[in-house]
């Protein structure tokens, strides 16, 4: 049967402390847990940091930029752009974002660097893929992308390590599985590609409603929301 990959089983409820702890029991040490924080308020972010998370994800700069003012006594967050970097609005990703999981084209990767160079800053990037027909999605081709490496490899103030993967919404069990499988052959694939500096340590995949299948196939980032704070 179908499942909606932002959202935790039916049965999932309790408060905060309740959901991160059954959240934490799923998840192996190695991988990396990042809070989806958008849409909620900075109130509900400081909570989940009493509770032991430091990595929060947002989607919406200015939204993201009022959040981190308010909660700018919390000096050991790790702040993660997940969203569409507009053009217009890249900069500002730049500069307040320690991880960019949303670089979806040898243009705005060149756009990124540029400023980054500018500011003196090397934020962590993912290049966003899109390994299964999706209208709604953007990201590299996988030919495209493989294209692109030499001159992703030379962006030197990019430091880009992973791929991020978003599955289109709907699918089975197994066609989950099998999309998380082609992210793994493909970090494969571009870590065999000889590159200099590009080398795809991390596999940013995997939702409330299928990070256990993203896990499974290798994943070292999940990006949970509904799944510790409820539904939007």
């Amino acid at each position: 049967m179908p499942s909606d990959n932002t959202n935790p089983p039916a049965n999932w409820s309790g408060d905060l402390a309740v959901r991160l702890a059954k959240v934490r029991s799923l998840i192996p040490d190695h991988v990396r847990l990042i809070a989806v924080s958008k849409t909620f308020p900075a109130s509900i972010i400081r909570s989940a940091y009493a509770e032991g998370i430091r990595d929060f994800a947002e989607n919406k700069v200015q939204e993201a930029l009022s959040k981190q003012a308010e909660l700018s006594d919390l000096t050991d967050v790790t702040w993660h752009f997940i969203g569409r970097i507009q053009s217009n609005k890249s900069r500002k990703v730049v500069e307040n974002f320690d991880w960019l999981h949303s670089v979806d084209s040898l243009k705005l990767a060149n756009r990124l660097n540029r400023q980054a160079a500018e500011m003196g800053r090397h934020p962590s990037c993912c290049l966003q893929v899109k390994l299964l027909a999706d209208p709604t999605k953007t990201g590299f081709e996988v030919d495209a992308l493989m294209a692109a490496l030499p001159d992703l490899d030379q962006l030197s103030h990019l430091n880009i390590c992973g791929l991020m993967v978003i599955l289109p919404y709907g699918l089975s069990p197994d066609a989950s599985a099998e999309g998380f499988a082609k992210a793994q052959a493909l970090a494969e694939q571009i870590n065999q590609a000889g590159m200099i500096n590009l080398k795809i340590l991390e596999l940013s995949m995997g939702m409330s409603g299928d990070f256990e299948a993203a896990i499974a196939a290798g994943a070292t980032m999940v990006r949970i929301g509904s799944a510790l704070f409820g539904a939007r």
